[in-house]
């Protein structure tokens, strides 16, 4: 079973998966399914986002939940019910090879994504404007860096008549 399961297609599953959900979107269908395809075609597409992969997956999990009691409340033809029920089973095997997928890149689903306990986790970003995770560049001191200690100036001499020169035409401060 393992072996069915790593040799599926995530992206081919996602594909077929948004083209049934398309097809059934213009009656009464499921709504929510389109929107969900749709995220897993684009998240799928990022070999990075681990986040968006598994986020993804526990969507498409929850989705068949939500395809079963739609199925029990709502009364559709007999075409459209066979589209709904086609999705609803296509779901368990692309719930199935995503995981699988998530698993081969390390991820893991326990603790809400928290892999390992590890809280804290590795900082990779950078804000615009200079501020920085690491390194500190364009003059700003990152979170992460110690304080610098200060260097210690000597004191200016005052000025000798002890007013404040300024040249003419500039602004004076009160």
């Amino acid at each position: 079973m393992a072996d069915f399961i790593q040799a599926l297609d995530p992206a081919k599953l996602v594909l077929v998966g948004t083209c049934l959900s398309f097809a059934t979107s213009a009656f009464a269908a499921p709504s929510y399914n389109l929107p969900i395809f749709l995220f897993g075609h684009i998240a799928q597409e990022s070999s990075e986002a681990i986040q968006s992969l598994q986020l993804f997956t526990a969507l498409l999990t929850a989705s068949g939940i939500y395809d079963i009691v739609w199925l029990a409340r709502n009364e559709q033809n007999w075409f459209m019910r066979l589209l709904t029920i086609l999705i609803l089973i296509l779901k368990v095997p692309t719930a199935l090879a995503f995981a699988t997928s998530l698993r081969q890149r390390g991820a893991q689903f326990g603790g809400l994504g928290i892999r390992a306990n590890d809280l804290a986790g590795a900082t990779v970003w950078s804000m615009p404007g200079g501020f920085t995770s690491g390194g500190g560049s364009g003059g700003y001191q990152s979170v992460d860096d110690p304080e610098p200690t200060p260097t210690p100036r000597a004191a200016a001499p005052p000025p000798a008549n002890h007013q404040q020169q300024s040249a003419p035409g500039a602004y004076q401060s009160v």
